[in-house]
C-alpha cells in the first residue's frame, strides 16, 4: 500500500494556505477555533468557533488576527464573517465560571461547545496555540493560528467583537470601572478603580489582583468567590454595587493558573492583552 504523499504549507503561503492544503486532502470543512478574555481579570470569556467556504467566497479582505485589527476594521470583518461563514458559533462563559471551574478548563469547555454547536460538522478542526480533546473529528493545534489560519482569525474576530461589546455593556452597568476601555484588562487606570472601588461581581476573583483587594490576599488566588446571603445581596450589598473591600488594597498582577503577566496596552491595541506581541 502506497503512502500518500506530505503535505507542505509554505510559510508564504498566506492566511488560507493551511486550510487550502487540507481541503485538497479532502477535509472540505474546516472549523477554527480561538478566544478572547482570557487574560482579562473581569467579564466573560468567550470562545468562537468558525467554517468558511472554500474558494474566493471564503477570503474575507483584511482578515487577519483580531488582535492586529482596529475596532472599526474588527467590526466590518465581524460583519463579513457572520455574512460568508458556512457556520459560526460563539460561548460566553461568565466570570463566576472561570472562577468555579478555573481559567484552563473553562477555555477548552468554551471551544468545545463552540465547535459542537455549529450548523456544518467540520471535518477537520484549527485550533490557536493549543488542541481541544474530545472531539470527533481530527485536529492541529497551530502556534499562533489566529495569524496562520483564516477560519482561526475569523474565529478570533468573532470572539473579540462579541466580548468587546459585553465590556461595553458592563461599563454602563457598573461605572467607574473603565470597561469600556481597557475590556477588563489590567490596566493603570482599571488598578487605581479596583483600589477605590473594590472588584464588583463581573471580576473574576481566582485572579490574584481581584483577591488582594477583595481581602481574600492570604488564600490561593483560585478561592471561589464570596457566597451571599442571596443572588445579589450580602458582600455585594446588590446587583449593580461594587463589593465591599475587607482589606488594604494592593497587587496588580491579573493572572490565574499559573499564566504571566503582560504589560498593559493603550486602548484599541489588544495585541499585548491578548498575549500577543506589537
Amino acid at each position: 500500500m502506497l503512502t500518500p504523499p506530505r503535505t507542505v504549507v509554505r510559510r508564504d503561503g498566506g492566511l488560507y494556505a493551511l486550510e487550502r492544503a487540507l481541503q485538497r486532502r479532502g477535509f472540505r470543512h474546516v472549523a477554527g477555533a480561538d478566544e478572547a478574555g482570557r487574560g482579562a481579570c473581569a467579564g466573560p470569556l468567550v470562545a468562537a468557533a468558525a467554517v468558511l467556504p472554500e474558494g474566493r467566497r471564503g477570503e474575507i479582505e483584511g482578515l487577519a488576527d483580531s488582535k492586529l485589527l482596529t475596532p472599526a476594521s474588527r467590526e466590518r470583518i465581524y460583519d463579513e464573517v457572520v455574512a460568508r461563514a458556512l457556520a459560526y458559533a460563539v460561548v460566553v462563559i461568565p466570570a463566576e465560571e472561570v472562577d468555579a471551574r478555573g481559567l484552563h478548563v473553562c477555555n477548552l469547555a468554551a471551544m468545545r461547545r463552540a465547535l459542537a454547536s455549529l450548523a456544518t460538522r467540520p471535518e477537520y478542526v484549527l485550533t490557536d496555540g493549543f488542541g481541544v480533546d474530545g472531539l470527533d473529528v481530527p485536529g492541529l493545534a497551530v502556534w499562533k493560528g489566529d495569524r496562520v489560519a483564516a477560519c482561526v482569525a475569523a474565529a478570533s474576530v468573532l470572539a473579540k467583537v462579541t466580548r468587546d461589546r459585553i465590556m461595553i455593556e458592563l461599563d454602563e452597568r457598573y461605572p467607574g470601572y473603565g470597561f469600556g476601555e481597557h475590556k477588563g484588562y489590567i490596566t493603570p487606570e482599571h488598578t487605581a478603580a479596583l483600589r477605590e472601588l473594590g472588584p464588583c461581581r463581573e471580576h473574576r476573583f481566582s485572579y490574584v489582583n481581584v483577591a488582594t483587594v477583595s481581602g481574600r490576599d492570604g488564600r490561593p488566588p483560585r478561592s471561589r468567590r464570596p457566597a451571599g446571603r442571596g443572588p445579589d445581596e450580602a458582600l455585594f450589598g446588590g446587583p449593580d454595587e461594587p463589593m465591599e473591600r475587607s482589606g488594604p488594597p494592593g497587587g496588580t498582577v491579573g493572572v490565574a493558573l499559573g499564566e504571566q503577566p503582560r504589560p498593559p496596552a493603550p486602548v484599541g491595541e489588544d495585541v499585548v492583552m491578548e498575549g500577543g506581541e506589537r
